[in-house]
């Protein structure tokens, strides 16, 4: 589907990983991307580069963005900077996120940890919707990807899936899925789409350390397409969401896991 004047998209946690995947891929799709990160600029600057010798049109600008999603000041500040440079975003893809520092059993958690993820995976995306979603409905903007502007939120196969050496982490994306609902519901009057992207077993610098461990547990058939999945995929995924290709489908969960989510016996 034809994309116009080049819209832009602000991914947050773009630096690395699943984030990485998604700005390459848009901007293989002809968008701008602000590509938002945390702490690591040479990373962001790597995807920047990226993005620039891919990018099929030299108009085409990819931006950085350093800031904490986490934090209030940091999320006001970003959408602030986003807008002063682009004039204006035409979709946002909340991916930044964090898994626990130390994997503990639910018996042994931490308060600290459990304050830190919600802070991060749930409340920072929640907010960060809103403070865009307020200047798409109170400026009377108009998008530049077809059927109006998107949100997708990434989210994780822990969604629904107990794993209790990360309780914390589990209840940060359930928390997040329900924003997904919550936003659909409350923008869709607006012409908004908003959208959950479920990735499963991804291979990131997230998962590195328990790479042998699923190695195996795929083997076995844990995934049915017996592979991990990559930032390719999830960009790929993003992509066809915000060039319009689910138009009537706001307030869907759409996984990228191999069919993992599939009940089988």
């Amino acid at each position: 589907m034809a994309l116009i004047d080049h819209p832009v998209a602000l991914v947050t946690g773009a630096s690395r990983g699943l984030g990485r995947g998604v700005a390459l891929e848009l901007a293989q799709a002809g968008f701008s991307v602000g590509i938002n990160y945390a702490g690591n600029r040479k990373a962001a600057e790597e995807t920047q580069a990226t993005c620039r010798e891919i990018a099929p049109s030299k108009e085409q600008r990819f931006e950085i963005f350093q800031a904490d999603i986490g934090k209030r000041d940091d999320r006001e500040r970003l959408v602030a900077q986003a807008w002063e440079t682009f004039g204006q975003i035409d979709a946002l893809v909340n991916n930044a996120g964090m898994a626990p520092r130390v994997r503990a059993d639910i018996l042994e958690a931490s308060e600290e940890s459990f304050e830190e993820l919600i802070r991060v995976n749930l409340q920072g995306p929640y907010f960060l919707t809103q403070r865009v979603a307020l200047r798409w409905v109170t400026e009377k903007l108009s998008p530049r990807v077809p059927g109006g502007f998107k949100i997708v939120f990434v989210t994780s196969i822990s969604a629904d899936t107990a794993s209790i050496q990360r309780g914390e982490y589990c209840i940060s994306k359930a928390g997040l899925a329900m924003a997904v609902k919550l936003w659909a519901t409350r923008l869709a009057e607006a012409g908004i789409q908003v959208y959950e992207l479920r990735p499963g077993i991804m291979a990131t610098d997230m998962t590195s350390a328990v790479k042998a461990k699923y190695d195996a547990l795929i083997e076995q058939g844990l995934v049915p397409q017996k592979r991990w999945g990559t930032p390719e995929d999830v960009g790929k995924a993003v992509r066809s969401l915000l060039e319009g290709d689910l138009p009537f489908s706001t307030g869907s969960v759409i996984h990228v896991d191999g069919g993992f989510h599939v009940s089988r016996l």
